[in-house]
């Protein structure tokens, strides 16, 4: 049976040039590529089409547009998870920072022991590699964490979307309190505000994480459920989530945070009243959303203004 699956792999990279893309950058063969070939070809893989850099018009044409001709250097202190917190606490004050545990070079300088029974831990120059949400510290494999947190640390994030600010932020690792939202039964929401240079659009609802069924619902700002990604488009007639108490302000900071910007997600929680600052995205899904509708797709890509 072993053997038969590595023919069917072995013929599909053969044969369907998209998958033998992926399997052949999981190599880093594609690593000395530059920048806007590289985005074509995994555009296309993707995508399924080819990438418009000239005349982009979609929102994840534009992404990738920005990738390569909107280069400030504060960008990449907005997205290094530790710098960014001197920057929020700058630009809205360090009332709105979840309390940092501690940062370390590496994951034999953490102290487990110190660490209260939950917590966060993250790699601060990727998305998502190396991160462990520890909700109970007796039941922790420590070893296990510290290879997820060195596989982390070595992922040169760059080279998988070729997102440029990524590029030289130093490689450590931060903990941060473990959020509980004492007052929702369904565990704490991720709000992530769609920003345009100041304009907030819309708001994405992460719900359902906690219980591995995740879904994405999208609202303007008077709370009316936009059927534009799949999940809002087969939500049933009626369908809503609790409107946050304290969402007016979450807008007013998300558009406060995006001014000068063409395009930012600001991602948000809101837990037991209170405010806290995630993280900020400059491209979502690096650009390669295929869960957008294709209206959608086009409708966010007309209000990314470009030069």
């Amino acid at each position: 049976m072993r053997i038969n699956r590595y023919v069917r792999i072995i013929k599909r990279i053969f044969l369907d040039k998209n998958y033998r893309f992926f399997i052949i950058a999981n190599f880093g063969w594609y690593d000395k590529l530059d920048d806007i070939r590289f985005l074509k070809r995994k555009f296309k893989a993707i995508m399924g089409r080819d990438l418009n850099l000239d005349t982009p018009e979609t929102f994840n044409e534009k992404l990738q547009w920005l990738k390569m001709h909107d280069r400030k250097q504060k960008y990449t202190v907005m997205v290094d998870k530790y710098l960014v917190r001197q920057y929020i606490a700058e630009q809205l004050g360090e009332k709105y920072l979840i309390p940092l545990l501690g940062v370390w070079e590496g994951p034999d300088e953490i102290d487990f022991d110190a660490l209260p029974n939950q917590f966060v831990l993250k790699c601060t120059h990727n998305s998502g590699l190396g991160m462990c949400i520890c909700k109970d510290k007796s039941v922790l494999d420590v070893q296990a964490v510290k290879r997820e947190l060195e596989k982390g640390l070595k992922q040169n994030y760059y080279l998988t979307g070729r997102e440029w600010p990524y590029k030289d932020i130093p490689r450590r690792i931060i903990a941060e309190e473990y959020l509980q939202d004492q007052l929702s039964n369904e565990g704490l929401a991720d709000y992530k505000f769609f920003c345009f240079n100041g304009n907030v659009d819309c708001v994405m609802v992460c719900i359902g994480r906690q219980t591995g069924n995740t879904k994405f619902y999208f609202f303007n700002k008077d709370w009316e459920l936009l059927r534009i990604n799949k999940s809002g488009k087969e939500a049933p007639a009626g369908f809503s989530l609790k409107r946050p108490d304290e969402i007016d302000k979450m807008f007013a900071i998300a558009g406060k945070l995006s001014m000068g910007i063409p395009f930012i997600r600001v991602d948000l929680y809101e837990c037991n009243h209170k405010i806290y600052f995630g993280e900020l995205t400059l491209y979502p899904q690096s650009g390669f959303d295929l869960n957008l509708l294709p209206e959608t797709d086009l409708y966010l890509g007309g209000i990314i203004h470009i030069d």
